[in-house]
């Protein structure tokens, strides 16, 4: 059910957003995607977090959220390419054991679709990013818990974060592109 086909009925979706919600890992996708030898898509996901969102439906600029990412939790199905982007030629786990992310505000851009803004600390480096975000709905599951969804995006450099590690291709171009596209496909349950 999207928004428009809820906004008729007797709350609309936005209000039935409003409260404390926890992340859910185990229904939740962290991922990302990034070239390889300028060819082809490498995608994976982060496995261990925990997060919060704060929602108010009736005014959405006043909704937060957090999140707090284990590193080591890297995957993308290959151990090799797994453990040298744990290493400190990228995300240095053994110093950075954690990334995070801090929302700064929450702009509406009508309907179920939303820009949040936020400050992502990799490596000890923040900067902000604008994440594009969907409102996927919210139901009760077959356990009674109320869930919210959403889905999202953004992309960023990696050599912002200090992620710098590259090779050059004798080709031309290099072996792993700067930019990053990071998505989201969240779920959370209210709190009491």
């Amino acid at each position: 059910m999207t928004f428009t086909e809820t906004s008729t009925q007797a709350g609309t979706l936005l209000d039935q957003t409003t409260g404390t919600w926890a992340l859910d890992p185990s229904h939740t996708r962290l991922g990302f995607s990034a070239k390889h030898a300028m060819v082809t898509t490498v995608r994976g996901q982060f496995d261990t977090f925990e997060g919060s969102l704060t929602l108010n439906g009736a005014r959405p600029e006043e909704s937060a959220a957090d999140l707090t990412v284990q590193t080591t939790s890297f995957s993308t199905g290959n151990a090799d390419r797994d453990n040298h982007v744990r290493s400190a030629d990228f995300l240095d786990v053994e110093q950075y054991p954690t990334m995070a992310f801090a929302s700064t505000g929450v702009k509406h851009k009508g309907g179920d679709e939303f820009v949040m803004l936020g400050d992502l600390t990799i490596r000890g480096e923040t900067r902000p990013v604008e994440l594009n975000i969907e409102l996927e709905g919210v139901s009760t599951d077959p356990f009674g818990n109320d869930r919210i969804g959403f889905s999202g995006e953004t992309v960023i450099s990696r050599k912002n974060f200090g992620l710098t590690w590259n090779v050059a291709l004798e080709a031309g171009g290099v072996l792993v592109s700067d930019k990053v596209k990071i998505t989201l496909d969240v779920s959370a349950i209210k709190q009491a």
